[in-house]
């Protein structure tokens, strides 16, 4: 077994062998908490989610951490304009994103730290820059302290850049700097700020910059050298760059590994506050039911840009629903029978293959959805052997994938009520057409019947019995 990815910084695809045997740190830059997630948010924190599941899958022991910025330039302006505390705003903010990540069936991070609990670490690296001659307290007494972006010739590594071509860094007032390309590592209090954002430092009171935020917490929950950075491809640069660079020029390690998930478009162009086209997480997942939500933002390679466009939540629902209705159809054919326990509950060989080919989930997808028509030919064939086989495969899948269509996340509050309470009611009906059929009352079986399919239920009659489902 063997797992291959594709290191961004390398632009190559690796064999993945972790720094420490049986072990993987996984470092995922979080939410700033400004405002309300959208889909990109989901879909980032979505593709962590799948590498953990399948590096846990293999046998690996995963330590996960995805930080939270809660103290931020954007945090201090937007609390301002609605009058209220900056921690406040931010926490408000970071519970949406919570309860989205939830929705979704995303497993919580090993550790979520808060930028705000780590200044004393993102202090200690600034001082270090300082005394190797790599970073520079600005010379017009605001506090600010600034990278050397000069001072370290590997900068540009994880881009490929030239530091000349480089876009100015726009973090910090530039007055200070000794190339508009430095970027702040702290930044001292300015006037109209809340004393509560303020921190004491060597270089006077402030806060950090957003890039030492991440530097300072994976080394604290993951060491100095950890096996795999990951985040949005919109964070390559300049902020992986910048966090790259401060912790190589302090003398960490860092990442073996970079990972970047590729972007969400609306209706083929990117999501902007400027387009207006921006869909929030509250919003997609009123569109649909979460487990289709999460079909659909986990279908595409986790490096590919994905459109959402009308009609695609359908054709995730549909999709679905084929591997749902084989899994229960399966479920209950198999359920009183000897080969309810036949085959072991591992996924494919060819679906490992392509799992561990980067993480390629459409052609695992392509797998499962080959193994339900199987099964369900099977099925039709009654080939409960094969069909008992296929099942266990599926059911391996969808819980490595996170869509087991009956797992309890997603059976739980008012959806799991109403199917509760629809399941009694078709049992009733079904009872009464037993009663019916007994005694030769074919017409108001039929009734019964007619009047379930005009309801969108699908009855099978079995060996143990009527069974019902909703229809796609």
């Amino acid at each position: 077994m063997t797992i291959r990815l594709y290191d961004s910084r390398t632009q190559s695809t690796d064999d993945f062998v972790p720094l420490v045997e049986g072990r993987v740190g996984l470092y995922v830059c979080g939410p700033t908490v400004q405002s309300s997630p959208h889909i990109g948010h989901l879909r980032s924190a979505l593709v962590y989610d799948l590498w953990r599941r399948w590096f846990t899958y293999r046998g690996l022991d995963v330590t996960l951490v995805r930080n939270v910025t809660d103290i931020d330039d954007k945090i201090l302006d937007l609390a301002g304009e609605t009058n209220e505390e900056w921690w406040a705003r931010a926490y408000r903010y970071e519970l949406e994103f919570s309860a989205g990540y939830r929705a979704l069936g995303i497993l919580p991070p090993t550790y979520e730290p808060r930028a705000t609990a780590s200044v004393t670490e993102m202090q200690a690296i600034v001082q270090t820059l300082i005394e190797r001659g790599h970073a520079y307290p600005a010379p017009d007494d605001s506090g600010d302290v600034y990278f050397d972006t000069r001072s370290w010739p590997e900068y540009g590594a994880l881009t490929h850049q030239r530091l000349d071509d480089m876009a100015s860094a726009t973090d910090a007032d530039p007055r200070g700097k000794r190339d508009p390309r430095d970027f702040a590592l702290w930044k001292g209090t300015k006037e109209g700020e809340p004393a509560s954002a303020s921190w004491a430092s060597p270089w006077g009171p402030g806060r950090p910059g957003w890039h030492i935020e991440c530097s300072a917490m994976s080394k604290r929950y993951l060491g100095a050298e950890f096996d795999i950075h990951g985040g949005g491809l919109d964070l390559r640069f300049p902020h992986h760059e910048n966090e790259l660079a401060q912790s190589t020029a302090a003398g960490d390690a860092f990442a073996r590994h970079w990972l970047h998930n590729g972007l969400v478009n609306v209706e083929g162009q990117k999501m902007s506050k400027s387009l207006g086209n921006s869909i929030f997480a509250s919003e997609f997942l009123a569109l649909a039911r979460p487990i289709v939500v999460r079909y659909f933002l986990g279908a595409a390679h986790y490096r590919s840009t994905i459109d959402y466009h009308d009609g695609a939540l359908d054709e995730a629902e549909a999709a679905l629903d084929r591997i749902e209705a084989f899994v229960s159809r399966a479920s209950r054919r198999l359920a009183e029978t000897r080969f309810a326990g036949v085959g072991s509950r591992d996924v494919p060989e060819s679906f490992a293959e392509a799992m561990d080919d980067d993480l390629n989930v459409p052609q695992a997808l392509a797998v499962l959805h080959d193994t339900v028509r199987r099964g369900n030919a099977a099925l039709d064939d009654d080939d409960l052997d094969t069909a008992a086989r296929e099942w266990q495969h599926t059911l391996a899948m969808v819980t490595v994938l996170g869509i087991d269509p009956f797992a309890p996340e997603w059976r739980d509050g008012a959806d799991g009520a109403a199917q509760a309470a629809l399941g009694t009611l078709v049992d009733k009906l079904l009872e009464a057409r037993q009663s019916a059929r007994e005694a030769k009352d074919f017409s108001n079986a039929d009734r019964i019947r007619a009047d379930l399919a005009a309801a969108g239920i699908t009855i099978e009659d079995t060996s143990t019995g009527p069974h019902w489902s909703l229809e796609s």
